[in-house]
């Protein structure tokens, strides 16, 4: 099956806030990359994946990364999606606010889409890398019981 861009890019966006790794990898082709370009070398989730197992065990990583109890609330965020002049190309202009455990985080980001018969051949995810750190710090010192 093959989606619009609206369609695959919400699509993307419901099984991340389901933490949903299987639906989320299945709307990549089979060598499908996603790439983090801003994330650190040492960080614990990668910053390239590239095929479905990969892409598989790497967002796995992300959604361990992101606390359980932090969820986007669709009331407060919002998109905006822009074509470009290459029809396989779309760019996603993204403000969300994450709720729950306590205070919540408003982030901004964008992501650059290629498609390729109707399913993500890339994906470039250019968020503030501080987020993941955060996350990761507060995480451990949930865990070590601090």
């Amino acid at each position: 099956m093959t989606y619009t861009p609206k369609e695959l890019f919400e699509r993307y966006v419901w099984a991340g806030m389901t933490r949903d790794v299987e639906a989320q990898t299945a709307l990549f082709t089979p060598d499908g990359v996603f790439e983090a370009p801003l994330l650190p070398v040492d960080s614990p989730a990668p910053r390239r994946m590239r095929g479905h197992d990969e892409l598989r065990a790497g967002l796995a990583v992300y959604h361990r990364i992101a606390r359980a109890g932090r969820r986007p609330d669709p009331e407060r965020s919002g998109y905006v999606l822009h074509t470009t002049a290459d029809p396989d190309v779309f760019i996603a202009e993204i403000d969300t606010v994450m709720t729950g455990d306590g205070a919540d985080l408003a982030m901004s980001l964008v992501q650059i889409f290629r498609v390729r018969e109707g399913r993500i051949a890339s994906l470039r995810d250019f968020f503030d890398p501080g987020l993941i750190a955060a996350e990761r710090a507060e995480t451990d010192a949930t865990a070590a019981g601090a």
